[in-house]
């Protein structure tokens, strides 16, 4: 999902792992309750904004998928949920360090916050990710766009996504109790954070689209240098929603 860069596992195989990767921890720092709602709204949400994105050109704008997913429903891949979940809770946890100390995560302001700065660098993601995968033919926007062929739409369409995520998950987690962990330290709990990190610099080596360099060292790179440094310079645990 990332480029050309990670070879040895392929798009679809990073996919899968890194999803696997952020069930095991949002399982092990939420608890698998809270996680295993994080990610059925997840799924259900980008599937449901996906499903109608390919049908009607609404949400991100008029595209439709190649074969190189493999297997889809409804014109949807069945990996697409599974790829906005790795990077939806990477991106949650990064706004979490991001905005450590604040305000509490789970005040109104503070969940309005988080659910924005996520939703943000989830976005910068797309921006360098998305004109390399159209080019590849891995999905096809029908009338092209200003961006590097990408319609501006699919950006807004990717913010308005997100959010709905994060807002959703925030009120589904006050009726789930909460999972106290008392030995996880802020680097356990921010593991995220570099592997947000590995998909920001793994995009520096994308041969694809050479000016797609700069964005990436100026969008997700410099949101993942920023988490990094703010996690490295914290001192105390990182306080996620009760």
């Amino acid at each position: 999902m990332t480029g050309a860069s990670l070879p040895s596992v392929g798009a679809t195989g990073f996919t899968v792992l890194f999803a696997a990767f952020s069930i095991l921890h949002a399982s092990d720092v939420l608890g698998w309750r809270r996680a295993l709602l994080f990610l059925l709204v997840c799924v259900a949400v980008s599937w449901g904004f996906e499903c109608v994105g390919v049908a009607t050109g609404t949400v991100y704008g008029d595209y439709h998928y190649g074969d190189a997913l493999g297997v889809k429903i409804s014109g949807v891949p069945l990996i697409i949920p599974l790829a906005w979940f790795m990077m939806v809770y990477a991106s949650w946890i990064v706004a979490h360090v991001l905005l450590e100390d604040a305000s509490t995560p789970w005040s109104i302001s503070g969940v309005l916050a988080r659910a924005l700065i996520a939703a943000t660098a989830m976005t910068a993601w797309d921006a360098v990710m998305d004109p390399g995968k159209a080019k590849s033919g891995v999905w096809i926007w029908e009338n092209g766009g200003p961006y590097f062929g990408v319609p501006f739409q699919n950006f807004v369409g990717w913010i308005v996504t997100t959010i709905t995520i994060y807002l959703i998950v925030a009120v589904a987690f006050r009726l789930v109790p909460r999972y106290r962990v008392h030995s996880t330290t802020r680097f356990y709990t921010g593991l995220p954070v570099l592997a947000y990190a590995l998909v920001a610099f793994d995009h520096l080596l994308i041969e694809t689209i050479p000016e797609l360099h700069i964005v990436a060292a100026f969008g997700i790179c410099l949101v993942a240098l920023l988490a990094l440094l703010r996690l490295m310079l914290r001192r105390g645990a990182i306080a996620l929603p009760d």
